[in-house]
């Protein structure tokens, strides 16, 4: 065999092999992000958050709905779903099984594109694209009512186009939500108004981080905005990161915890799944977040400064 065949069969099994690990390992290791963030009023108590987002779920996703469910053993004292939950026609009953001991805490959740419209083969070259995000297909009607009745029968709270005032742990939590940005179905004008200043917690909850959504979220005074929608880039490149966001968000804040202009913080969870088109994660494995909200620092005022004190990465949960 000359060089160029001895090359060409190199290439093509460490292709082969890479291939293998994002559609066979990566995408089932389940992955705890967690995150301190200064984003309450001064004085107040740590709250914690989970953050859910993406789960896509498969009536036959076992090991996802176990991982999902155990994370009520962190006992946040606040969950947040933002959207995406749904990837078949009967997958409402897989996702109250993962939630459902999470269903008996404190949460609110707003809905993503999936969670109306099932997923639809499409070109995975297409996603790479920039023309990608402009086009819109939708699937056939999901059963997205039926999991809002479930959730808001335990005790969630449906934040799409509302402004809602509640109390966690003690202190009080002021939060709006938005139907998905990344089909237009936003209204912000809903919801727009200064957030109220009394409250511990001023929170955003979108599912795609759209920036015409977060800027007037940050005008309004909210100290944090929490959303999902970008799979933290699904295939991210080491050195580089994630190569699209499939929305207007740029590339550095695809995942994890970022400012958001003078006063506002963001977190873009990775999400717990992918379209089952598109079964690969590559340097992004799927991901839950917890979040420890601190009080920021009196000399910050209302809206808040700092940094964040830290962000790691725990994994755990059955990867089989």
């Amino acid at each position: 065999m000359n060089t160029f065949g001895r090359a060409l069969l190199a290439t093509t099994a460490v292709g082969t092999a890479t291939l293998a690990y994002a559609a066979g390992i990566e995408r089932r290791h389940w992955t705890l992000r967690r995150a301190t963030v200064p984003v309450l009023a001064p004085g107040s108590s740590p709250l914690r958050v989970l953050h859910i987002s993406d789960l896509h779920m498969l009536p036959g996703q076992k090991s996802k709905q176990r991982w999902v469910a155990a994370l009520d053993e962190l006992e946040p004292d606040l969950v947040v779903n933002t959207g995406d939950n749904l990837a078949h026609m009967q997958a409402v009953p897989a996702v109250v099984r993962a939630l459902g001991p999470l269903l008996a805490r404190p949460g609110v959740f707003v809905f993503g594109s999936n969670d109306y419209f099932a997923p639809r083969p499409k070109n995975p070259v297409r996603y790479l694209l920039p023309s990608a995000k402009t086009k819109r297909v939708h699937g056939i009607n999901l059963p997205w009512r039926d999991l809002r009745a479930a959730m808001v029968e335990r005790g969630w709270l449906d934040l799409t186009h509302v402004r809602r005032t509640f109390q966690v742990a003690g202190q009080t939590v002021f939060a709006a939500g938005l139907d998905d940005p990344h089909l237009k179905r936003d209204r912000y004008e809903d919801i727009a108004g200064p957030a109220d200043g009394n409250a511990a917690l001023r929170l955003g909850v979108t599912h795609s981080p759209e920036p015409r959504v977060l800027d007037p979220f940050a005008a309004d005074g909210y100290d944090f905005v929490m959303a999902g929608h970008t799979h933290g880039g699904q295939l991210r490149v080491p050195g580089y990161g994630a190569l699209v966001t499939n929305c207007d968000l740029d590339r550095a804040r695809a995942r994890g915890v970022s400012r958001w202009g003078s006063h506002m913080w963001l977190n873009v969870s990775a999400g717990l799944g992918t379209s089952p088109y598109a079964p690969v994660r590559f340097a992004c494995p799927p991901e839950a977040s917890l979040l420890t909200l601190v009080a920021r620092p009196v000399d910050a005022g209302q809206g808040g400064s700092g940094s964040l004190r830290e962000t790691r990465f725990g994994v755990g949960g059955n990867v089989r």
